[in-house]
């Protein structure tokens, strides 16, 4: 059960809030945040083969527009859906299709793809045009703009941003900005801020705007000063604008926990953000938004942030969506030492991935390298009912109880204990002396679930 929030108070600094307010659970990990937050962001050369999965966003997947042996330009739609829940996919470079088939994804299984074989040329396709006049003339033609751009949640989840514009519309009175970027080693979020603060901010007056809302509240968490400080100095008073910022503590930046720490709303079991009337957005895909508006420049771009202990040189770069991560792991140094595991994001929610040819897409914010002295897992694993997983959840779960319960295939007492509202942020895996492998047991308990309904 879900208890009542704690009273807020604050504390005024540097002409900025920070939130006294807590959210159940979380846990303080090294952040490993100095190994890449130094490291402005490069913008790393277009490959000479880019591969475009048809599949980049939480929803239905898209179909290929494309034949091989096509010409297509920058910005190009090559793959569309007509389900609600999608978004477009457009080509990142200009050239000739090599071929269209299932090429190995971030998600570990092979999902149908458009090759594209590079001119160099980067020629635009007509629809790359400015919609600038058009928004400040309507703002509601913004979110077919988004639509259109293919524009989705930059943090991670990739759910199609129109979809959560539409839903929202006329139901929400707050707009949050997720800039918290809690998650160990990442650190391109805090460049982004740093280096095209005006983007950013832009893109919050375009969706502010168009969610009819006076005001938007930017979330950071508070071991971002360089960018608090920046932000603070080009944010006016009364412009609609206010930086909140946030303790640093895991999960801050998970959509329900943050919610909770800005308004002290809670997001029920099962509940979307609209419910408690807030919606939220990524930093990253604010200044999406903004690109497609000034630009037409659709979703083809990613800062993603190469890092770990076993990275020669830890950085931060700017590239096109389909790119190897061979090219970016190449780009910064290559391989430092024993090079255990490759991630596809952070340490805590990241993807294990078997190749280093598995590409760029819209939702990839990092490329973690661990090595193998960070492998703490036992052959035997165990639970000593300490209850350290409990007390680390966030969602108020009991992950030793969907760890058992999934071990037995119990799908009953999985959806009784709200094992889908499992963020799979780590944090239980994290505390645990044992080393149970929890959060890979409850991903397989809400497949277990969602087979037996």
């Amino acid at each position: 059960m879900i208890g009542p929030s704690k009273p807020c108070s604050y504390m005024f600094l540097s002409e900025v809030y920070i939130l006294a307010r807590r959210f159940y659970g979380g846990i303080h990990p090294d952040d490993g945040k100095r190994l890449a937050s130094g490291s402005a962001i490069e913008t790393l050369p277009a490959p000479g083969q880019v591969i475009i999965p048809m599949s980049m966003h939480i929803g239905a997947e898209c179909s290929p527009t494309v034949a091989p042996g096509d010409r297509v330009l920058l910005g190009q739609v090559i793959g569309e859906s007509s389900a609600f829940v999608s978004a477009p996919i457009h080509a990142t470079v200009s050239g000739t299709v090599a071929a269209v088939e299932p090429r190995l994804h971030p998600n570990g299984r092979k999902v149908m793809s458009v090759v594209i074989d590079n001119d160099g040329q980067d020629t635009l396709h007509e629809s790359v045009v400015s919609h600038t006049a058009e928004v400040e003339a309507d703002p509601s033609a913004l979110l077919d703009i988004v639509k259109n751009a293919g524009i989705v949640g930059m943090g991670g989840a990739a759910f199609p941003t129109h979809v959560k514009i539409s839903s929202g519309l006329g139901k929400v009175d707050t707009m949050i900005v997720n800039a918290a970027e809690c998650e160990p080693y990442i650190t391109a979020d805090h460049r982004v801020l740093l280096e095209n603060p005006e983007e950013v901010l832009s893109g919050i007056h375009l969706l502010r705007r168009l969610l009819g809302l006076e005001k938007a509240y930017l979330a950071v968490e508070a071991n971002k000063q360089d960018a608090i400080k920046l932000l603070s100095s080009l944010i006016a008073p009364g412009s609609g604008i206010e930086i909140r910022v946030l303790k640093t503590r895991y999960p801050q930046g998970a959509e329900k926990q943050l919610i909770q720490t800005v308004t002290g709303r809670q997001v029920p079991p099962g509940g979307l953000p609209a419910d408690v009337g807030c919606i939220v957005f990524n930093d990253f895909s604010c200044w999406s938004v903004n690109r497609a508006v000034k630009t037409g420049l659709p979703a083809i771009e990613r800062v993603v942030t190469v890092s770990g202990p076993s990275i020669s040189k830890p950085s931060n770069f700017r590239c096109r969506v389909g790119t190897p991560i061979s090219c970016l792991i190449e780009a910064a140094g290559g391989f430092s030492g024993s090079a255990d595991k490759l991630l596809m994001g952070g340490p805590m929610m990241g993807n294990a991935v078997y190749s280093d040819e598995v590409p760029v897409i819209k939702g990839t914010n990092a490329v973690t390298v661990l090595p193998e002295a960070m492998n703490l897992s036992r052959e035997e694993p165990g639970c000593i009912r300490c209850g350290r997983c409990v007390a680390a959840c966030p969602m108020h779960l009991q992950p030793l109880y969907l760890y058992a319960y999934s071990v037995k295939g119990e799908a009953r007492e999985l959806d009784r204990l709200h094992v889908t509202d499992c963020i799979e942020c780590g944090c239980c895996a994290y505390a645990c002396p044992g080393r149970l492998q929890l959060v890979q047991a409850i991903k397989n308990a809400k497949v277990l679930v969602k087979n037996k309904k």
